[in-house]
């Protein structure tokens, strides 16, 4: 067994996170043991409507301050329009920590499991999406946000692209690339938009010329959404900035079989946040319907990029072994409603550690 430990934050968040988040540490704590590793170590933080009730905010100075001693965290889904005023109306929790921590990279894999109600089976592609500007007005500004009216009839928004913040989404793009089929799309509007994603897309390929290995094209955003449905298959990492990435990530996740399988990371070179794509669900909550596998994906993303940057095999051996076992899970026949199954959200779970102990 290697006897480095890691302390990882857990913020359930709100609607079904307090389900979904669980189960993803249950099974992240299967697989570490199964690996050899040392136990993890969790603390749990207040966030979202509990913290309001408790901390009299949403994302309490207390959380963020042990957020900044943990090796990494888990971040359920919060349900931020749901919050008293003025709480609705501010910077959501995850923009919140994201913008802190200058989690600038937020990786977000779509790939379709075998046995799953995919639209496209053999979709395997991971969007690279621009976390800190774009179109986000809420978290592309020192202070404040990028919006404003100037007249109760008019709002104006500012898009904002940085050279700074497109070279470094462009390298962590290009180096996945490199570890996978070795092709990037550069997603844009640059025929519209032509300073703002025209900077995008034009430093994106000067990037990429610092990686001749990797095949390199390029499409208009709506151009993207069409050709993503018909030949999904073709892609291998799509990079974009902000509001794009969101938007196609939710598309792929879809493709692939289920928002519910969509897992993401949120990263910096310091800190990394696991994160489904999804939302929070209100109408399932409580329910037992909810979907764990994204929350647990976004659990081993996290363990791969701890263990990189730990140089800790165990760790990224572990998350190996959860991915293998939610792979067989789902081939055997267990899945959660949104699946075509009818498993609930701690048995589909349970099944997941089955199959960690019976690897």
């Amino acid at each position: 067994m290697t006897t480095t430990t890691y302390r990882l934050g857990l913020l359930h968040g709100d609607g079904i996170g307090p389900e979904i988040v669980p189960v993803a540490a249950r099974v992240l704590d299967a697989g570490v043991a199964a690996a050899g590793a040392a136990p993890l170590t969790w603390q749990e933080l207040p966030l979202g409507r509990e913290a309001i009730d408790s901390h009299g905010r949403p994302v309490p100075e207390e959380t963020l301050a042990a957020l900044a001693e943990v090796d990494a965290w888990l971040l359920g889904p919060h349900d931020s329009v749901s919050y008293p005023a003025p709480f609705n109306a501010g910077l959501n929790p995850s923009g919140t920590i994201r913008k802190h921590f200058d989690l600038f990279a937020n990786i977000r894999p779509a790939k379709a499991f075998a046995g799953s109600s995919a639209l496209n089976d053999r979709t395997d592609l991971v969007i690279v999406r621009e976390n800190t500007e774009g179109f986000y007005a809420d978290r592309n500004t020192f202070r404040g946000t990028g919006e404003m009216m100037p007249t109760p009839d008019v709002a104006i928004m500012h898009g904002i692209i940085t050279r700074a913040a497109t070279e470094r989404i462009a390298h962590e793009a290009f180096r996945l690339a490199m570890t996978r089929s070795k092709k990037v799309t550069i997603v844009h509007k640059a025929n519209v938009l032509q300073l703002t994603t025209g900077l995008f897309r034009d430093v994106c390929r000067e990037i990429a010329a610092q990686y001749p290995e990797v095949a390199l094209d390029d499409f208009h955003i709506d151009a993207a959404t069409v050709h993503l449905l018909r030949r999904a298959e073709q892609f291998d990492v799509i990079v974009t900035e902000n509001m794009f990435g969101d938007i196609l990530s939710d598309l792929t996740g879809e493709i692939a079989g289920s928002l519910g399988i969509a897992p993401s990371i949120n990263s910096s070179d310091t800190h990394a946040m696991a994160q489904a794509s999804h939302g929070s669900a209100p109408d399932i909550a409580g329910k037992g319907l909810a979907n764990p596998i994204a929350m647990i994906l976004s659990s081993t993303m996290l363990l791969r990029w701890l263990g990189a940057r730990s140089e800790d095999p165990s760790l990224l051996a572990a998350a190996g072994l959860v991915d293998v076992a939610v792979e067989r899970t789902v081939a055997a026949g267990t899945a959660t409603p949104d699946m075509g199954g009818t498993a609930t959200t701690d048995s589909f779970g349970d099944a997941v550690v089955a199959a960690i102990a019976g690897a």
